[in-house]
């Protein structure tokens, strides 16, 4: 099977893994799985599946589980990350963000429901217990008090104030990379990657974190709304490497990661590198 193939499967997954809820709430259970599927790029699954295609294909069908778990915590996050007291955004994935079509209460309580969600999901996958616990213990870990939610803390935190480039990179290493790094190292967890290729795995996924915000903040500083399907202007009053470095240097950065990531891809095995090769080219155009 082609690897697109198994992309448009999970997507099917997805879609049918939508949880039935018993509630006479007026707009919960329709809430609950909208922004899941209001589309995205679905990179960090397919960084997953990209891992376990070219490693262990046998094991495909039972990772749609762990990428389902890795998609729905993404989701959250952005959720909540546009809520008033955070980005305030009114367009997520070219639709309503939830606050602004329900309110914020409910955004609050389904961003709070898909966290948890994502881990129950991961305690229902089928792979053995150790695997399972492993792969429990890295999303936990980077996507939340040690990851994720320590740099959206920076984030807001820091909001008007202007930092240092190298304390701009430790808030994107927790609030983008790490959720990424454990895409990729979770995918290694699976097909029982040794412990030193997990660590590649890790720190290429730091890399294409940090590569995809400086991204980010580009795209932010120059499309329209309805161009990047989100907010864009955001980032005005906080600390990007567009306003730190300026455009231009922003884009010399973004090209010295592409060429960094490009290079950190001949540390793996010739599936592996090919995989990740032909997935991430249309992000280095």
């Amino acid at each position: 099977m082609k690897l697109q193939k198994v992309f448009e499967n999970f997507e099917n997954y997805l879609i049918e893994n939508a949880p039935k809820i018993p509630s006479f709430h007026p707009y919960y259970e329709q809430a609950l799985w909208e922004m899941v599927l209001n589309g995205g790029k679905r990179f960090r699954p397919k960084l997953l599946l990209s891992i376990v295609y070219a490693n262990a294909p046998k094991l495909l069908k039972k990772s749609f589980v762990p990428a389902l778990a890795l998609e729905v915590l993404h989701t959250y996050s952005l959720i909540h990350d546009d809520l008033p007291s955070m980005d305030n955004a009114n367009l997520r994935r070219g639709a309503k963000t939830l606050h602004t079509k329900y309110d914020e209460a409910g955004a609050i309580l389904i961003g709070d429901a898909l966290n948890t969600h994502s881990f129950y999901l991961l305690s229902t996958s089928k792979f053995k217990p150790k695997i399972k616990t492993k792969l429990i213990k890295s999303l936990s870990y980077n996507g939340g008090v040690f990851g994720m939610v320590l740099g959206q803390a920076l984030d807001c935190h820091f909001e008007n104030h202007t930092l240092p480039i190298e304390k701009l990179q430790i808030i994107h290493l927790n609030k983008t990379a790490k959720l990424i790094a454990t895409s990729l190292q979770m995918g290694g967890i699976i097909c029982s990657f040794n412990k030193q290729d997990l660590t590649l795995l890790y720190e290429l996924g730091l890399k294409l974190g940090l590569f995809f915000q400086i991204r980010d903040d580009i795209i932010d500083a120059t499309q329209s709304s309805i161009e990047a399907g989100k907010d864009t202007q955001n980032d005005k009053l906080k600390n990007s490497y567009v306003n730190l470095l300026g455009l231009k240097g922003a884009r010399v950065e973004l090209q010295n990661h592409q060429e960094q990531i490009k290079n950190q891809l001949n540390f793996f095995n010739k599936e592996t590198k090919d995989i990740l090769e032909t997935l991430l080219q249309k992000y280095f155009i």
